[in-house]
């Protein structure tokens, strides 16, 4: 399936190549030009677009937020608007994109679709712009969130590695010479976005003071359920699939060379994002139990008084762990 995005201008191809030639992302250059407009807009968005509606939407409350609090609720804000489009593109080019339903392992591998590289785009955008966050206010979000981060960002900048250099960009040579890696299941980790959107209302609620109210347990059950559902079982069965393509290609002879570099970069940092995830699960969980305890069950009069924060799913991406697929914690 194409990209059905407008294609690159000539001038951002030319001046993407050096730096895609020089990383091995040979399909980057027709990709990026949806990769910087992305990352430009939700700047935007934290920046303009979140404190302009926030302030209309909750008037008594976001203006008397701290400094590190509106940063978080900007942060949130970001997520929600990326969580709930790239999951909907994502859904929509799995279920259009017939091509990629008949692959192989061979081309789960080293296969490539112009709409699966757009979403693994979208995301790059996403993921790009919460890692400079996260860098920006290291003190607000954590280490935690700066390696969620960087994880993402690997991952969904693999579906535009490849194996070989060849010399020629001429997009009617590109099947021919491009080998991105795993491009297929960049997609799917995507989907770990799926959470999001319930983790940044369960943060909003309790910013606006309905912590423990009905709404707040109704969206923590579709929070954890939609958290184990993506990422846990759908994610856990993603790796499996992806650890056991891999180790076909590097043991079938006579087939493209995956180099060892590529393979340990992919599956460290969705080790990594699986490990976060269970980790983050166990901790909702706990989170979202305190939340519904009674006075007198097991907390004094000094434990009903801390607030507690849920780590943030992607994002896109998961976003949340995927900021999101895929997000970290952005603690207050």
């Amino acid at each position: 399936m194409r990209d059905p995005f407008l294609g690159p201008p000539d001038s951002l191809v030319k001046a993407a190549e050096p730096i895609a030639k020089s990383l091995a992302l040979r399909t980057l250059p027709f990709h990026v030009h949806e990769i910087l407009p992305v990352f430009c807009f939700y700047e935007f968005i934290n920046r303009f677009v979140s404190p302009y509606v926030s302030t209309r939407l909750a008037p008594k409350v976001y203006p008397q937020l701290s400094r590190k609090t509106k940063i978080n609720w900007n942060v949130h804000f970001v997520s929600m608007v990326q969580s709930c489009f790239i999951n909907t593109l994502a859904l929509w080019v799995i279920y259009a994109d017939k091509e990629r339903m008949q692959m192989s392992w061979k081309e789960r591998v080293w296969g490539y679709t112009g709409a699966g590289g757009m979403v693994q785009a979208f995301a790059a955008g996403y993921f790009a712009w919460d890692l400079l966050v996260s860098l920006q206010d290291i003190n607000v979000h954590g280490w935690g969130a700066l390696a969620h981060a960087a994880s993402a960002l690997t991952v969904s900048m693999m579906g535009f590695v490849r194996s070989r250099y060849g010399t020629s960009w001429d997009p009617t040579e590109l099947i021919l010479l491009q080998r991105p890696f795993v491009n297929y299941y960049g997609l799917n980790f995507i989907l770990y976005e799926l959470s999001t959107p319930f983790l940044n209302i369960h943060w909003w609620l309790d910013k606006v003071g309905m912590t423990g109210s009905t709404l707040q347990l109704v969206n923590g059950i579709a929070l954890l359920t939609t958290f184990a559902g993506s990422r846990l079982i759908w994610g856990t069965y993603q790796n499996y699939m992806l650890y056991q393509d891999i180790w076909r290609a590097i043991q079938t002879p006579g087939e493209l060379p995956v180099p060892s570099w590529l393979a340990m970069a992919y599956l460290v940092s969705t080790t990594a994002l699986s490990g976060l995830n269970y980790y983050w699960f166990a901790k909702m969980v706990q989170t979202v139990a305190k939340r519904f305890e009674k006075p007198n069950e097991t907390r004094d009069v000094t434990e009903k008084k801390r607030r507690y924060s849920i780590p943030q799913g992607s994002s896109s991406m998961v976003n949340a762990p995927p900021a999101s697929l895929y997000l970290p914690a952005k603690i207050d």
